[in-house]
């Protein structure tokens, strides 16, 4: 039989964030073991870094411009399932029968994209007055009168941080991994089974459970974010007032709180996950014996770094994520990890494809990353392209390209070009655009950058260099399926 496929994903987990990564605050010992077990991409990245169009390429194995999405907000679509080909669309096609639990963000919120059986779990997002999410509902029946996940008083996108306020298996984590085992029961065992578990959370409000957020806040090891020489003009005090904000200057105690819970959130996923592991390892000996395991996250979370928060932006924080492939237990695929190729979110259906034996959409900017995983030379993209359109503010509007050793970064609105040397700063602390040692490295990251906008024919070059014009940038394919040319 086909093999299954354990799609595991979180909303908002950067890259540094597991113990697998070399971070020695993070406790996340079976995300570690499960990395160890299998082929670790550390030059991942999410191209357009926040929900819809880091999903949008994520099921579409297109880039951002092709998938029709270039961020969130300034009248960006939603993410709508009006594309060719999905990957869950393939794979139900295919004979898999394809589970979603936990966060889609798809719109209207209970909009298939491919899937057979959707469970849901949309925090507090509503497409319609009336909707309630899956979670929600069984919250409804199972928590204290009177009570609402909502109750502990933080708002979606806050930095502040505090122990959840109810009982640890009322939380949404806890909720997404009862309702994968319960998947995972009720199946078909003749079919192949595609289960995508996506958890809504280390994304804000960081609120763990109390054992996981009183761990991470006595942890000596948790890091303090990383501030640039470049990074005080996000160093704003009245900004950093508002408990949503995305910059400012917001106490170092305040940072190391909220650096507490969200890593908490980060434990209390990985206990949750292992839970489920131990449960197919000891209940389900045939299904685990022929199941390949795919983690990784839709984008980052700055985390205070450079006094920035959440996502949008160019840097580590939010556009590295983390990403390994796991194969079934003695398959002959040797353990690696790869430090060479910028993998990038668009790869996931095709490699997905290629392990489930079904044929790839011939048009797809994505590429399987199995040929890499088995050692094998083949052609891969040098340069990686991202972007995202005004969101929180329009300084913040972006294009990066990055080799994974270095990063060039654009911000058209406010006239700025930064460069990193990524194998040096990893934290991004020392702009060296100015830098004479680096004249050429910048040249070419940045002629890449000319020639992958001049193609668009969208205005942003003039002459051979970068132009941003006044108008917000939208792909042709916002409405309209792309099938492949330009």
């Amino acid at each position: 039989m086909k093999p299954n496929i354990l799609f595991l994903m979180c909303d908002q987990l950067r890259g540094d964030a597991l113990g697998s990564s070399g971070n020695p605050a993070a406790e996340t010992p079976h995300l570690d073991y499960l990395a160890s077990r299998g082929t670790v991409f550390e030059r991942a990245y999410s191209a357009c870094p926040s929900c819809l169009p880091a999903r949008a390429s994520l099921w579409t194995g297109l880039n951002q411009y092709h998938a029709g999405i270039l961020g969130m907000g300034s009248g960006q679509p939603p993410l709508c399932n009006t594309f060719r080909h999905t990957l869950a669309g393939e794979l139900t096609r295919g004979g898999y029968q394809t589970m979603l639990i936990g966060k889609a963000h798809f719109h209207p919120h209970r909009e298939s994209m491919g899937f057979e059986k959707t469970w849901l779990d949309e925090s507090g997002r509503k497409d319609t007055p009336d909707f309630v999410s899956d979670y929600r509902a069984w919250f409804g029946s199972h928590a204290p009168s009177g009570t609402t996940p909502d109750d502990h008083g933080i708002e979606w996108n806050s930095w502040m941080s505090r122990p959840w306020h109810l009982a640890e298996e009322l939380h949404p984590t806890a909720w997404t991994v009862m309702q994968a085992l319960d998947a995972v029961k009720s199946r078909d065992p003749k079919r192949p089974l595609f289960l995508h578990v996506s958890f809504a959370r280390p994304h804000s409000p960081y609120v763990p459970p109390a054992y996981f957020f009183d761990l991470h806040r006595q942890n000596p090891l948790l890091p303090d974010p990383w501030i640039g020489d470049w990074s005080a003009c996000h160093c704003v005090p009245e900004a950093g007032l508002h408990t949503e904000a995305w910059q400012g200057d917001i106490r170092l105690d305040r940072v190391r709180r909220g650096r507490a819970g969200y890593y908490g959130e980060v434990s209390f996923i990985d206990s949750r996950i292992g839970h489920l592991l131990t449960y197919l390892r000891l209940y389900e000996p045939d299904f685990w014996r022929n199941c390949w395991i795919v983690f990784t996250s839709d984008h980052g979370d700055m985390l205070g770094d450079h006094h920035l928060w959440r996502k949008t932006y160019a840097y580590e924080g939010s556009t590295h994520i983390p990403l390994f492939i796991v194969p079934p237990p003695g398959f002959s695929l040797a353990v690696r990890r790869d430090t060479r190729h910028v993998a990038e979110l668009r790869d996931i259906m095709p490699t997905i494809l290629e392990i489930a034996g079904l044929e790839t959409p011939d048009y797809l900017d994505g590429s399987s990353l199995l040929p890499l995983m088995r050692g094998e030379a083949v052609p891969w993209r040098q340069w990686l392209q991202g972007e995202h359109c005004t969101c929180y503010a329009p300084e913040q509007e972006m294009q990066f390209i990055t080799d994974g050793k270095g990063k060039f970064i654009w911000l058209p609105r406010v006239g700025t070009e930064q460069f990193f040397d990524l194998t040096e700063d990893p934290g991004e602390c020392h702009n060296l655009i100015h830098d004479s040692a680096c004249t050429d490295r910048i040249a070419e990251a940045r002629n890449q950058l000319i020639e992958i906008l001049a193609a668009r024919h969208c205005g942003w070059c003039e002459n051979g260099k970068l132009s941003a014009p006044d108008t917000t940038l939208f792909s042709p394919w916002a409405h309209t399926p792309y099938e492949g040319g330009e």
